[in-house]
C-alpha cells in the first residue's frame, strides 16, 4: 500500500455527514455506532423492568406468608425476570459493545453487512416487545425462564403465556443468529492491513468464539421453541409422554442450547475484562496466546457438557460420569483466564480508577462463583443440592457478580468514547461500593439456603428469614446504586468533562478516532504491526513489534504528528495513518462496505465480484465474498437445527414402523433434486465464462428439477393423508416424519425463491458477477446435501 500523505488527505477531505441528528436517523441508520448504542439503551430499559419484577419477588419473599402476589403473579414474574435479564439484558448489551467496538478495534469502518446489522436490531427489539404484549392479554408465561415442556403441555397449562415465550425466544434468535453472523465475516474479512489473528484485541477474540456459540447453540433453542408451538397449536405430541412423546428429550435439546448460552453470556464480559486490565495495570496483558485459546477451549467444551444440568433426570452411571468430568475440565480454562488477569494486575502500575474497580471485584466475586459451579460437577453434592437457593446463590455470582459487574466496567471504560464524555469518579466510585455491598448481601447469604427449594412463592419455615430478609435488603441497595448510576449518566451527559480521544491512555485501535468517532471511523485505513497500535504510534522508540522480533523499525505504524491520535498526541482532525511499500498488501477493510466513506482517489478496490484476501499471508490468498463467507457460516448454523431435528426422528425411529413409505417413488423424486445440483454448478461455470443465454437456461432447469422434487413431496403428503397419516395422528411417525420432510421442504421452498429471484435479476450481469449465484448456489447445495440424510434415515432404513 503506497504512503498517504496529510496534504493528499487534505486535498480530499471526508464528507461532511451528521452522525447524531434528529430521531429519524436514529430510526433509519446503518452507522454499526448508532445501532450499538440503540443496543444499550433498549436494553437498559429492559434491565430496569427485570429489576423491578426481582424486587417484587424479593418483598414477597422478605418474610413468611407474605401475600404481596398470588402464587400465579409470582411465577409469571419468576419467568419474564429470567428471560428479560438473560436475552434482553445480557445477551443484548454485549452485542451493543461488540457492535460499536469491534469494527473500530479491527480498523474497519463499519461492519460487514450494515443493513443486515440494522434488521437484527429490530429483531431484538420487536421480539422483546411481543414477549411484553403478554402482559396486556393478562397471559404472561408462567413456565420458568427454561420452559420445561411438562410446564407447557395441556391439560397443565392453558393460556397463551407460553405462546409468547416461544415466539418471541424465536425472534429474538433470529436476530442473535443474524448478528453472530455479522460479526463473524467482519472480523475474518474486515481486519485492517496487519492485524493478524495473533494480533487482534481480546474482546475481538472473545466475541468472534461468542458469535460461534451462537450461531451453533441458538438453533438448538428455536428447535425446541418450535416443537412446543406445533405440540400446542398443530396437534403434535413431540413432548406428550401420554401420546408416545418424551419430556426429557426437550431437556436434552434444550441444554444443547442452555450450558453454551452460560458461556454466551460472559465470554464477551471476559474480553472486556482483558481490555481493561492492561490499560489500569499499565502492562500488556500477562500470557496473550493462552487468554485467547482458553476462550476458544471453553466455546468447544460448552457443548459437551449439557447434561450437568440433568443429574437428577435418571442418566445412567457413565454418563454422569461423563458429564461430571467434562464439567470439571470446562473449569480448567476459565481458572487459566483468572491467573492471566492476576498476572497482569501483579507488579502493575495500578490506576484504581472505576472501570478497574469493576474488574477487581468481578475477579473475587466470579471466583466465588466458579468454586461453587465445581461443586455441581461432584454427582452426589447436585443431587443435594439441585433447585435449591444454592443454585441460584451460583448463578447470580456468575452472571451478576461476573457479567454484569464486567458490563459496568465496560460502561465506566467507553462511555468517554462513545459520547465525548467522561463519566464522574466521585459517583462511579459511590456507585461501586453500593452494589458491591447490596450484592454480596442479595446472594452471599442464599449460599445457606441449601435447604429452601428455589420458585416457591413462600415459605413457612422461620430458619430461613434471617437469610431472605437480608437478600431483599440487599435488592433494595442494589436498586439504588442503578440510580447513582443513571443519576451519573445524565449528569455527565449535560455537563461532565470533555474526554479528548484517549483519557485512558489506552493501546487499541477504538481510541484513535476522536470522541464520539465520525461516521467513517477513520480517514484512512490503519496500518499495525503489534498487539498494541497506540503504544508503538506513543513510543516510536520501543514499538511492541520491535520485542516480538517480526520486523525492522521502518515497517512499524507511524503516524504524522499533529493527528487525531489517542492520549497525548495534539491536533486535529487531519490524522492519517502512514504505512510504508513493505506494508502487508491492502487485503483487510477493502470492502463496498468502506467505499462510501474512501477519503481519496487510490483507495483499496474490490475485483468485480467482491472478492477479497482473507488470508493473512498474500501467498495463500484465498478468494472470498463477505456474502459468500455469510452464507456458508450461515449453512453451519442451519446444520445443527436440522440435526436437532434428525435426532429427534431417529430416536423416535425405534418405536414406530414407516413401511407405508414407497421407497422407489421418492427415490425419483429425490434423484431430480440431486440433479439440480449438477445444473446450477453448470450453470455457475458458464456464467463465468460470460455465456449468459446457458446460464439462464441451466439455471431454468434447477428451478424446474427443485420444484419437481417439491411436487413429489407434496403428492405423498396427500396420499398420507388419504390413508388418515396426518401430523396429529396417535404415535410419534406422523409428528416427526412431516416436520423433519416438511422442514426441508421449506428450505427447498425459500431456495427456489432466491434461485427465481436470481434469474430475473440476471440480465445485467457479466463475468465476475458470480457471487450471488455462488452464495444462493451454497445454500442450495446444502439443502440437497441434507436431504440425503434424510432420505437414509426416513426411507432407507425401512429396508433393514
Amino acid at each position: 500500500m503506497a504512503t498517504t500523505t496529510l496534504d493528499e488527505v487534505r486535498a480530499h477531505p471526508l464528507p461532511t455527514v451528521k452522525s447524531y441528528a434528529g430521531l429519524i436517523s436514529w430510526l433509519k441508520t446503518t452507522d454499526h455506532k448508532l445501532i450499538g448504542i440503540l443496543y444499550l439503551v433498549t436494553s437498559g430499559l429492559f434491565f430496569l423492568i427485570g429489576g423491578l419484577e426481582a424486587l417484587i419477588m424479593r418483598w414477597q419473599l422478605a418474610t413468611p406468608e407474605q401475600h404481596i402476589v398470588s402464587p400465579q403473579v409470582y411465577n409469571q414474574l419468576f419467568t419474564m425476570h429470567g428471560v428479560t435479564m438473560i436475552f434482553l439484558v445480557v445477551m443484548p448489551v454485549l452485542v451493543g459493545f461488540a457492535n460499536y467496538f469491534l469494527p473500530l478495534m479491527i480498523g474497519a469502518r463499519d461492519i460487514a453487512f450494515p443493513r443486515l446489522n440494522a434488521m437484527s436490531y429490530w429483531l431484538f427489539l420487536f421480539g422483546g416487545l411481543l414477549l411484553y404484549f403478554s402482559l396486556i392479554e393478562g397471559t404472561m408465561p408462567a413456565v420458568g425462564w427454561f420452559s420445561y415442556a411438562n410446564y407447557w403441555e395441556q391439560p397443565y397449562s392453558f393460556d397463551n403465556g407460553p405462546i409468547f415465550w416461544a415466539a418471541s425466544l424465536i425472534i429474538l434468535g433470529a436476530g442473535s443468529i443474524a448478528t453472530a453472523l455479522n460479526l463473524i465475516v467482519t472480523v475474518v474479512a474486515l481486519r485492517c492491513p496487519g492485524m493478524s489473528l495473533n494480533k487482534m484485541p481480546l474482546f475481538v477474540w472473545m466475541v468472534l468464539v461468542n458469535s460461534f456459540l451462537i450461531i451453533w447453540a441458538m438453533p438448538f433453542l428455536t428447535a425446541d421453541a418450535i416443537l412446543l408451538l406445533f405440540d400446542r397449536l398443530v396437534g403434535t405430541h413431540f413432548f406428550q409422554p401420554g401420546q408416545g412423546g418424551n419430556v426429557v428429550m426437550w431437556e436434552h435439546i434444550f441444554w444443547g442450547f442452555g450450558h453454551p448460552e452460560v458461556y454466551i453470556m460472559i465470554l464477551p464480559a471476559f474480553g472486556m475484562a482483558s481490555e481493561i486490565i492492561p490499560v489500569f495495570a499499565r502492562k500488556p496483558i500477562f500470557g496473550y496466546t493462552f487468554v485467547a485459546f482458553s476462550g476458544v477451549a471453553i466455546g468447544f467444551i460448552s457443548f459437551i457438557v449439557w447434561a450437568h444440568h440433568m443429574f437428577t433426570t435418571g442418566l445412567t452411571v457413565s454418563e454422569q460420569a461423563f458429564f461430571a468430568a467434562s464439567s470439571m475440565i470446562i473449569a480448567v480454562p476459565t481458572g487459566v483466564k483468572i491467573f492471566n488477569w492476576l498476572g497482569t494486575i501483579w507488579g502493575g502500575q495500578i490506576r484504581w480508577k472505576t472501570p478497574m474497580l469493576f474488574c477487581v471485584a468481578f475477579i473475587l466475586q466470579f471466583t466465588i462463583g466458579g468454586i461453587s459451579g465445581v461443586m455441581f460437577s461432584v454427582v452426589p453434592l447436585d443431587y443435594a443440592s439441585s433447585d435449591t437457593y444454592f443454585v441460584v446463590a451460583h448463578f447470580h455470582y456468575v452472571l451478576f457478580g461476573g457479567s454484569m459487574f464486567l458490563i459496568l466496567a465496560g460502561t465506566y471504560y467507553w462511555f468517554p468514547k462513545m459520547t465525548g464524555r467522561m463519566l464522574s469518579e466521585r459517583l462511579g466510585k459511590l456507585q461501586f461500593w453500593t452494589i458491591v455491598i447490596g450484592f454480596n448481601v442479595t446472594f452471599f447469604p442464599q449460599h445457606f439456603l441449601v435447604a429452601m427449594p428455589r420458585r416457591v412463592y413462600t415459605y413457612t419455615n422461620q430458619a430461613w428469614t434471617i437469610e431472605n430478609m437480608m437478600s431483599t435488603i440487599g435488592s433494595l441497595v442494589i436498586a439504588f446504586s442503578i440510580m447513582i448510576l443513571l443519576f451519573n449518566i445524565i449528569k455527565s451527559l449535560r455537563s461532565g468533562e470533555r474526554a479528548g480521544p484517549n483519557p485512558w491512555e489506552a493501546w487499541t485501535l477504538e481510541w484513535l478516532p476522536p470522541s464520539p468517532p465520525p461516521p467513517y471511523n477513520f480517514a484512512t485505513t490503519p496500518t499495525v504491526r503489534s498487539r498494541r497500535p497506540l503504544w508503538d504510534l506513543a513510543h516510536p522508540e520501543a514499538p511492541d513489534w520491535r520485542f516480538e522480533g517480526r520486523e525492522s523499525r521502518e515497517g512499524a505504524v507511524a503516524v504524522q504528528r499533529g493527528a487525531t491520535g489517542g492520549g497525548s498526541f495534539p491536533g486535529g482532525p487531519d490524522q492519517v495513518v502512514r504505512a510504508d511499500a513493505r506494508s502487508i498488501p491492502s487485503s483487510r477493510g477493502a470492502s463496498s462496505v468502506a467505499a462510501p466513506y474512501a477519503p481519496q482517489p487510490g483507495a483499496r478496490a474490490v475485483s468485480p465480484g467482491g472478492e477479497i484476501a482473507v488470508a493473512d499471508r498474500p501467498a495463500k490468498r484465498i478468494e472470498m465474498t463477505p456474502a459468500r463467507m455469510l452464507m456458508l457460516f450461515f449453512i453451519s448454523s442451519e446444520s445443527i437445527f436440522f440435526v436437532s431435528l434428525i435426532v429427534m426422528y431417529s430416536v423416535y425411529a425405534f418405536h414406530f414402523s414407516s413401511r407405508q413409505l414407497e421407497i422407489p417413488r421418492t427415490f425419483w423424486f429425490s434423484l431430480a433434486l440431486f440433479a439440480s445440483s449438477g445444473t446450477l454448478i453448470l450453470a455457475e461455470k458458464f456464467l463465468s465464462r460470460g455465456n449468459k443465454r446457458m446460464f439462464n437456461v441451466l439455471l431454468l432447469s434447477t428451478i424446474a428439477l427443485g420444484a419437481t422434487f417439491l411436487i413429489g413431496q407434496v403428492t405423498e403428503y396427500a396420499k398420507l393423508y388419504s390413508e388418515n397419516t396426518k401430523i396429529s395422528s396417535p404415535g410419534e411417525f406422523g409428528t416427526t416424519f412431516f416436520t423433519l420432510t416438511g422442514f426441508h421442504g421449506f428450505h427447498v421452498f425459500v431456495g427456489l425463491v432466491a434461485l427465481t429471484c436470481i434469474l430475473l435479476l440476471s440480465r445485467d450481469w457479466r463475468p465476475g458477477h458470480e457471487s450471488p449465484v455462488k452464495s444462493v448456489g451454497y445454500y442450495w447445495h446444502f439443502v440437497d446435501g441434507v436431504w440425503v440424510f434424510i432420505f437414509s434415515i426416513v426411507y432407507l432404513r425401512t429396508l433393514l
